[in-house]
């Protein structure tokens, strides 16, 4: 099946909003969507829905009512469901941020998107979740530096300093949009790494290897 369309992955989200609104499932709209519903650029990847971990179960068996495809795999952060039309719904309960909680749900803003008046994960806890999740593995800042220059003026970026400061990916990050200009330098003193440790640039880049003297 070829990969759905922006215009598909739409008719999915809609679908699925409708499956947890009939059970009164609470949940947030999050990723790649929740910054295009701001302005961000387009998602052409899938659907996250952020929701209770208590809940999961519950949704899962709505959209498996509802004759979607599920599955719950081992990672232990998230189920999935598949649209008819091929889009890939995930529904997230513990990203990299953190499980997701009343205050997460509280905390989300409710907007319009699509003639559909949803709570939209709050920016600062998309680019938290975000950040957190760059790894060695998965260290590149293309995507998020993308969504950091569509959305910078709507952030407060002191709030996703402090939240992310443990992480030497999110420290570097942090070091290269100040130094191309996209987010001012910060006023506040948040922690980093200890003092005579590496910088936030050396242990995103080059990690120290404690093997070696």
């Amino acid at each position: 099946m070829p990969e759905p369309t922006f215009e598909e992955m739409i008719d999915a989200m809609k679908d699925a909003v409708a499956v947890l609104q009939a059970r009164d499932i609470p949940f947030v709209l999050g990723g790649g969507l929740a910054a295009w519903a701001r302005g961000g650029p387009r998602s052409e990847h899938d659907v996250d829905l952020l929701i209770r971990e208590q809940d999961a179960e519950d949704a899962l068996a709505a959209y498996e009512e509802a004759g979607m495809r599920v599955e719950c795999p081992p990672e232990g952060w998230l189920v999935k469901a598949w649209h008819p039309n091929g889009t890939l719904v995930d529904l997230i309960y513990s990203p990299a941020g953190g499980p997701i909680t009343d205050d997460t749900l509280e905390r989300a803003p409710e907007i319009e998107v699509m003639a559909l008046r949803l709570r939209v994960s709050s920016l600062e806890d998309l680019m938290t979740t975000k950040l957190l999740a760059l790894n060695e593995q998965e260290p590149g800042f293309g995507s998020v530096l993308e969504l950091a220059r569509a959305l910078r003026e709507q952030i407060e970026w002191d709030d996703v300093r402090r939240r992310t400061s443990s992480s030497p990916f999110a420290r570097a990050f942090f070091t290269l949009v100040e130094g191309l200009g996209v987010v001012e330098p910060s006023h506040e003193k948040v922690d980093g790494p200890p003092e005579g440790g590496p910088s936030a640039v050396q242990s995103a880049v080059w990690p120290v290897d404690s093997t070696t003297g």
